[in-house]
């Protein structure tokens, strides 16, 4: 089974009560994208947002220009039948994220949970291209840190430091802030990440 049919057999069959990954607000992310004080026009993507909340807060507060990638068609239609109307207002993108080829320049670039499933040097640098090459202002990375699982939906994931995920991306972006969280599943296990916000050199 390749990356697609995984992701897309995961969201055929769970609901959002039965992944890991669920959070009903996304304070962290939130918060930092709040502190960036980027204009509410804003070219905005969260990448592997699938049927994440974020959008939808993200919508509340006054952002207009907000796109969603995920690998999954699936995950991708959920979201917009939770957002109804509003749905309109928001690009959707299908995609692997080592395939995407942006058409616009980002000024934040919001990941949770995406950049560890990816566990190859090809994966990574291809990864890395793609910011260097799109995104002009902020960029929020949420993995697993050296603390968290070491698995996800049955996948390998590679987990970070504040440094090793610095050092990935030190050529072209500063390092603005790290901090760990303790994010509770919603069946009460903690999985410890590692959240970092960058601002382009």
């Amino acid at each position: 089974m390749n990356n697609k049919q995984h992701w897309e057999t995961v969201y055929k069959t769970k609901q959002p009560n039965e992944v890991s990954w669920t959070q009903d607000v996304p304070h962290t992310s939130l918060r930092f994208i709040e502190n960036f004080t980027v204009s509410k026009d804003a070219n905005i993507i969260d990448i592997g947002g699938g049927d994440s909340n974020l959008v939808d807060h993200l919508l509340d507060l006054g952002y207009s220009n907000i796109t969603v990638l995920d690998i999954s068609e699936k995950a991708l239609e959920r979201a917009k039948e939770r957002l109804g109307d509003k749905a309109k207002n928001v690009t959707w993108i299908a995609c692997d994220i080592t395939k995407y080829k942006p058409e616009v320049n980002y000024a934040v670039w919001h990941d949770r949970a995406t950049f560890h499933f990816l566990t190859s040097q090809e994966q990574t640098d291809a990864y890395r291209d793609i910011v260097n090459n799109c995104v002009k202002g902020y960029m929020i990375i949420g993995t697993f840190s050296d603390k968290g699982p070491k698995k996800c939906s049955g996948l390998d994931i590679t987990q970070y430091t504040e440094v090793s995920l610095e050092t990935l991306f030190t050529d072209n972006f500063e390092k603005l802030s790290c901090l760990e969280q303790e994010h509770i599943t919603p069946f009460g296990t903690t999985q410890n990440f590692l959240f970092c916000s960058f601002r382009k050199k």
